[in-house]
């Protein structure tokens, strides 16, 4: 029989929507890979995955109705043991060949080879290749074992004794072979043609499947399904655009929560709503949150990106007259706004600072005291920033900043929306009076919050966040609670690279030591454990970003302490890489540490002319004294490019010198003028970055 597409459906109960997407691309990827292992399909077949509420489904083009048997060499035993003197099967031998279904008669047949050392014989079979029903009941077997599933459940069947888990009930199971149902079971179903379509709207409430290609069009047309989950949230996008297009208005732009819609409904209808205008004056991030946190609602947005009184609705039925449907969102949506508006207006009844001496009864981590012991801790490495940076007036708007930082954590708007920490505490200082940038501190000490955020947009916010981040990292290394693994509760990753990013994109004047020192919190074995993850996160970073390996081997491998050099540092890597000396300059570099690493005690980088007594030593001690003062001119003026650059002029010195230069010579005098030697070259080109790691 020849390849025909398949379709396999899995109808059950309402999915978890947030499990959805990829609930269904890995029933479909699981099921493909299942099938094509057994030979019933090649890599030019595509497997197209649906998934909607009720149903998760795959369409597998060229699909086999048998696998193609395989030829299959298997060894049986040693000669030795197989055959006796006489050259006659052994009863060992006959008792292999019954365990694999042949007799005696297969003797003749088997084949000698050696196996190692001794020679074996060998029996050629051909094993059938598996037919569809067999290889796709594997396969769904393993495609619903392996679903990524949140939390199983367990149902009874039908039969009112036996019971299956999975994450929702199911109902029926579709398996179609071009027209030809595939008989499978699985979950207690047997597969047929039938499933079910839209709750409410379906034409028929059964549909009948015809065969695997009319799937989609006889779900969309019959059963009032949108079936493809990328189909149906292209849909939803097109109407929520079209909609907002009809306001002059946008709609929010929500990635996570427009997938989460699509997983909710499987005919999507937008509708237009809106809400009092007295709303609008509870901050729009409040709204913007409880209408796409409670509701799923879509906000809409001005030109500007200002919040209107109106929204977007994605309903699950089309009615001739939506306005009941309208109505009850409308109805649905204004206790939340009604309750935003009131957690807002009870909040601003007490200022920030009154909040302060609360913090006192919140625990922070029984280990590290309360929250407002960690304020203490934040106010105290902020002020020691701000003066570093700004002076003592930058000192004391970052001690006030950090105080206050915490405080809004004990308003009811972020006790019912955490996700609003930092937000609400701006608008709370702002309406007590504080400078804006005070209020800007509060909101941005916590940014940036995840991988591409802004950072703070003042000197004052960035001393907070910095103090934030740096209390958080110390605390927690301090007490043993580093990340281990996938695991990092207290988001310290996140907490380093936003450290990081800090201050190398603002290019602050802060080494990573006096940092430390700052906190008054670390110990010197914590330093050295918080110093290495900090580095790990920069360098992982840095690769992300495009750099080479070898680029951030040599930079980050000498440790700078000043990370705001690291750009610089960088491109003159990459500007010395370039260089047509750079591949020999940077062999020499390795083999002059490596030279240095094997004597004892350690070397001074210090010269005696004098006992200089060969031509290339001369030389090299000459190109030295003429190069480094240059090198090290540049260095400190932080032209990194012309520092590296100028040691393009040690490679003939250098060469000549490993070609006629014997280092390791009895004289000890000898020996450690010219290791001095090699210690002052190895200082002179690595100030930059390790060269030695540029060597391949």
């Amino acid at each position: 029989m020849s390849a025909k597409n398949l379709l396999v459906e899995l109808f059950v109960e309402e999915l978890p929507p947030k499990a959805l997407k990829r609930l269904g691309e890995s029933f479909a990827a699981a099921l493909a890979a299942s099938l094509k292992s057994q030979g019933l399909i090649d890599a030019a077949s595509v497997a197209t995955p649906y998934a909607s509420p009720r149903r998760l489904a795959v369409h597998v083009t060229a699909v086999a109705a048998r696998a193609t048997d395989k030829a299959m060499q298997q060894k049986l035993m040693p000669v030795s043991v197989a055959l006796d003197a006489a050259g006659n099967a052994t009863p060992a031998l006959l008792k292999k060949l019954a365990a694999l279904g042949a007799d005696a008669s297969a003797v003749p047949t088997l084949k000698r080879a050696m196996d190692g050392k001794a020679e074996a014989l060998f029996l050629d079979s051909v094993v059938p290749g598996a037919t569809l029903a067999e290889g796709l009941q594997v396969a769904l077997e393993a495609a619903l074992g392996g679903l990524p599933i949140p939390k199983v459940m367990a149902y009874q069947l039908a039969d009112g004794w036996s019971s299956v888990n999975f994450v929702r009930p199911a109902h029926r199971l579709v398996a179609l072979h071009g027209a030809e149902i595939v008989p499978v079971s699985v979950l207690g179903l047997t597969a047929g043609r039938e499933t079910q379509g839209h709750r409410f709207e379906a034409a028929n409430s059964v549909v009948t499947i015809r065969d695997a290609d009319s799937y989609a069009q006889q779900m969309e047309s019959e059963g009032a399904v949108i079936a493809g989950f990328a189909a149906r949230r292209d849909e939803i996008e097109r109407q929520l655009q079209a909609a907002a297009a009809r306001e002059g208005l946008k709609p929010i732009e929500d990635e996570a929560l427009l997938d989460e819609v699509t997983a909710l409904v499987e005919r999507p209808n937008v509708l237009t709503c809106q809400f009092e205008k007295e709303f609008l004056d509870v901050p729009q991030e409040c709204l913007i949150l409880t209408m796409k946190a409670n509701q799923k609602y879509f906000p809409l947005l001005d030109a500007a990106g200002k919040l209107t009184n109106k929204f977007l609705v994605v309903s699950n039925i089309r009615p001739a007259d939506a306005s009941a449907v309208i109505g009850g969102n409308e109805r649905v949506v204004r206790p939340r706004l009604a309750d935003a508006k009131f957690f807002f207006d009870q909040d601003r009844k007490k200022s920030l600072a009154d909040r302060i001496p609360g913090l006192a009864k919140v625990v922070y981590h029984n280990k590290l005291g309360t929250q407002g012991e960690r304020a203490q801790r934040v106010a105290a490495i902020a002020s020691a920033i701000g003066q570093q940076l700004g002076g003592e007036a930058l000192a004391r708007q970052a001690d006030q900043a950090a105080l206050l930082s915490k405080a809004d954590l004990l308003t009811d708007m972020v006790g019912e929306f955490p996700e609003l920490q930092g937000t609400m505490g701006r608008y709370y200082a702002l309406h007590d009076g504080l400078p804006a940038e005070i209020a800007d501190a509060i909101e941005d000490h916590y940014k940036p919050r995840f991988a591409g955020d802004a950072l703070p947009r003042g000197p004052v916010g960035l001393c907070v966040a910095l103090a934030d981040k740096l209390e958080t990292l110390t605390g927690m290394f301090g007490i043993g609670q580093l990340p281990t693994g996938d695991k990092d509760p207290f988001a310290l990753r996140r907490h380093a690279l936003g450290l990081v990013r800090m201050l190398i994109e603002r290019d602050l004047p802060l080494d990573i030591p006096w940092l430390f020192e700052a906190t008054q919190l670390v110990g010197e074995k914590v330093a050295v454990q918080l110093a290495d993850f900090i580095y790990e996160r920069l360098a992982g970073s840095l690769r992300e970003q495009g750099y080479t390996a070898l680029e951030v081997d040599a930079v980050v491998g000498l440790r700078p302490q000043r990370l705001g050099d690291i750009p610089r540092r960088l491109a003159a890597v990459r500007a010395f890489a370039a260089l047509p000396e750079a591949a020999s300059l940077a062999a020499a570099n390795k083999r002059v540490g490596n030279i240095l690493k094997k004597v004892s005690g350690g070397v001074t980088a210090k010269v005696d002319p004098a006992l200089l007594n060969e031509p290339a030593e001369l030389a090299l001690h000459a190109a030295l004294a003429g190069v480094k003062p240059k090198a090290d001119a540049a260095f400190e003026q932080g032209d990194f490019t012309a520092s590296l650059q100028s040691l393009a002029a040690l490679k003939g010195p250098v060469d000549d010198f490993f070609d006629h230069v014997m280092v390791n010579v009895e004289d000890p005098a000898l020996r450690a003028n010219r290791l001095g030697l090699l210690a002052v070259l190895h200082g002179a080109m690595n100030r930059v970055a390790d060269l030695s790691r540029l060597s391949t």
